[in-house]
């Protein structure tokens, strides 16, 4: 039986992406985009603004709805710029203006102390059969790639902070990285994988 799921996002990409990644261990999955009206993401955290869309999403459906919120942790930052990592230089400021900023705050720090990681987390909502107000699962799962930061941006593939963050274990950027070893490692990788068990046992209990 083929289960439907809505991502809440309108990035088709994502979608496939999701698709491709949750497909392998969930056969039966299939994710479909988001076609209703964005909500405020008002959240300090990545699992408030990650349930807050996910919630959004499984009530203009009524299917089960995973979302996804992320940002790039500092360690020296004390996490930032973290939920505020797309708006780090300003609205609309842009990839560049956020990665500029982040190098000159981070100018002096020695590369020791340049330690960061992207985080990743994933929320899954499914809603209580009959339209019922409360869900029947609400679940988060995180996944966390620990890294640094360089001194300058290198590669020209990725996005946003991709060109500056090195992942443990590699000397080069994650922008450097092809889209298929990135994907193969990345925060929204390892928290995919963490949340396969999590939709069995959701669609094991919301189906039995």
């Amino acid at each position: 039986m083929t289960i439907r799921v809505v991502l809440a996002t309108h990035n088709q990409h994502k979608v496939e992406e999701f698709q491709a990644l949750l497909g392998e261990s969930l056969p039966d999955l299939e994710i479909v985009a988001y076609d209703g009206p964005e909500p405020v993401e008002d959240g300090v955290t990545f699992a408030e603004n990650a349930l807050i869309k996910a919630r959004a999403a499984a009530a203009h459906t009524g299917l089960p709805a995973l979302a996804d919120d992320s940002g790039l942790c500092i360690d020296v930052l004390n996490g930032a710029p973290g939920i505020f990592s797309a708006r780090w230089a300003g609205h609309g400021r842009g990839d560049a203006a956020n990665r500029d900023l982040l190098l000159d705050q981070l100018g002096d720090v020695l590369d020791e102390h340049r330690g960061a990681a992207f985080a990743c987390t994933i929320a899954l909502v499914v809603p209580e059969p009959g339209g019922t107000d409360a869900p029947a699962v609400e679940e988060t799962v995180e996944g966390l790639w620990r890294g640094r930061l360089a001194r300058r941006a290198s590669g020209s593939n990725g996005f946003g902070y991709d060109p500056l963050f090195i992942p443990h274990g590699l000397a080069v950027t994650a922008a450097e990285l092809s889209p298929a070893e990135k994907n193969a490692i990345s925060h929204r990788a390892i928290a995919l994988a963490a949340a396969v068990p999590v939709l069995r046992r959701a669609f094991e209990a919301t189906t039995s």
